[in-house]
């Protein structure tokens, strides 16, 4: 919108930019608070190239080799590598003539990653139009077919099958219930590799505030909004708890949910009923801990998929409550990036997804942390926690508070088929012509590339209808 020529003031409830992608930190540890995968590298170049500018101009990439480790049991583990041959090498040694069915399962995630950000990721969300091509129309069968289905057809190595159904849960949902056509993201995992950027995710937050400033940006942090108000069909001004605001335009990038209750009642597009009855992708259960040492055996990314996927699953999504061996994910990313913890020792970042709504305390969270422990040294034999230095817990209950996320959701609203493109919220207000909404609950849908991709939707169909939004003198 500045490129445009608008004058803009973005309004942040915290007390730093980034949203999710925010920075703790604690005595000399630096931890980001929320994303730590950099896929889709691609997505983030186009975005600094719309302004003439390169993703190296704001922060640095390294990309990790390998990706990251999958661990099944007691030093039973997958390494990723950073090549896809390489990665056919694995698959062929674990399942032999599993390496031509991945092979051909890769080149097929390939045309439908290219077809997705071509033809089908930037659009509005506002017509089926927007989902018919030559190509798409040749892959329908691919909306009626799932993940899983088209995963395990061919490949039936059940370690096999779970490292290829890992890249959905970042769409939020399971893979029997997400289209196989989203099977795109083994492009963005295995084809796009994994990547790091110096300084943690805050960096590529950091990047960006930076690039909107030098566009004449103004950023207000600790400045919540209290209310939206109206004149007739028009926003006439944002209420926060320091001022008020008036704007010919108004564009939320906090929680739509949230947003919406912000608003005189009878000027909501969707009712509280609507938010429950969505499919969500789920909470997390995140640690932030400090290590006095190095970490030894264990790399930056390291997914632990030593118990029972589907029964996690089923206590996320189809009979909500705290997991009793729950999958989780572990991350040193001071192993790459030093800088990042004192000389000598380790940052550690901890997240076991939970199902939306579950009420949580710090004694819940406290169980879990040692869950983490005793699990890592079961399949490692490293006991990383008699060298806990302090370590700082968040949960659902601090999603809906910091972030006033609806049913406090990690990642937003999960990809299933009845949740795609024109079935996702809308990005306009129906009753209110000058009040827009982007993020991770309106269209493309959930991840850090798709919530980027959506400010780019919303501006784009803003500017292409601004006669018909903006009051005309």
């Amino acid at each position: 919108m500045a490129k445009a020529g608008f004058s803009v003031t973005v309004l942040e409830k915290n007390e730093q930019v980034g949203g999710r992608a925010s920075m703790l930190e604690m005595q000399g540890f630096k931890f980001d608070m929320g994303p730590s995968w950099y896929w889709m590298p691609d997505i983030f170049e186009r975005f600094f190239s719309d302004f003439g500018k390169n993703v190296s101009d704001y922060y640095q990439l390294e990309k990790l080799s390998p990706g990251y480790r999958v661990y099944f049991g007691k030093d039973d583990y997958i390494d990723i590598a950073d090549e896809p041959e390489k990665i056919i090498e694995t698959f062929e040694k674990i399942e032999p003539g599993s390496g031509k069915h991945l092979r051909k399962f890769m080149e097929e995630s390939r045309k439908n990653y290219e077809i997705a950000m071509q033809d089908l990721v930037y659009n509005p969300g506002k017509s089926l139009i927007e989902l018919m091509s030559l190509e798409t129309a040749k892959r329908l069968n691919l909306f009626v077919q799932n993940i899983s289905q088209t995963v395990r057809k061919n490949i039936k190595n059940p370690k096999l099958q779970s490292i290829l159904e890992f890249p959905v849960l970042f769409l939020g949902a399971k893979p029997n219930n997400t289209p196989a056509f989203y099977n795109f993201m083994n492009h963005a995992d295995f084809g796009l590799g994994t990547w790091y950027p110096k300084g943690g995710f805050n960096a590529v937050a950091l990047g960006m505030a930076k690039l909107a400033e030098e566009l004449g940006v103004k950023f207000l942090v600790n400045e919540e909004v209290l209310k939206i108000e109206n004149n007739g069909d028009e926003v006439s001004s944002v209420i926060t708890k320091n001022g008020i605001y008036t704007a010919d335009v108004l564009i939320s990038g906090a929680d739509y949910a949230h947003t919406e209750k912000l608003l005189n009642p009878n000027l909501k597009n969707y009712s509280d009923e609507y938010w429950q009855k969505k499919v969500f992708a789920p909470s997390s259960f995140l640690y932030y801990v400090a290590f006095d040492q190095k970490v030894e055996k264990l790399l930056h990314h390291n997914l632990f998929f030593d118990t029972d996927f589907e029964q996690h699953a089923i206590e996320i999504y189809d009979e909500p409550q705290l997991p009793k061996k729950p999958l989780f994910y572990a991350n040193f990313s001071s192993i790459t990036d030093p800088d990042l913890a004192p000389e000598g020792k380790e940052v550690g970042f901890f997240l076991i997804p939970v199902a939306v709504d579950l009420e949580d305390n710090q004694d819940v969270h406290d169980r879990y942390f040692e869950l983490i422990m005793d699990r890592i040294q079961k399949n490692t034999d490293v006991d990383l926690r008699k060298h806990v230095l302090f370590k700082k817990s968040f949960g659902v209950r601090d999603f809906k508070e910091r972030y006033h996320s609806c049913r406090g959701n990690a990642y937003g609203l999960a990809n299933t088929l009845l949740q795609t493109s024109i079935l996702r919220p809308q990005i306009d207000n129906k009753k209110i012509k000058n009040l827009f909404y982007t993020g991770q609950l309106t269209v493309p849908g959930p991840g850090v590339p798709p919530a980027l991709i959506s400010g780019k939707v919303v501006t784009d169909y803003i500017l292409k209808n601004q006669q018909k939004i903006l009051k005309q003198n």
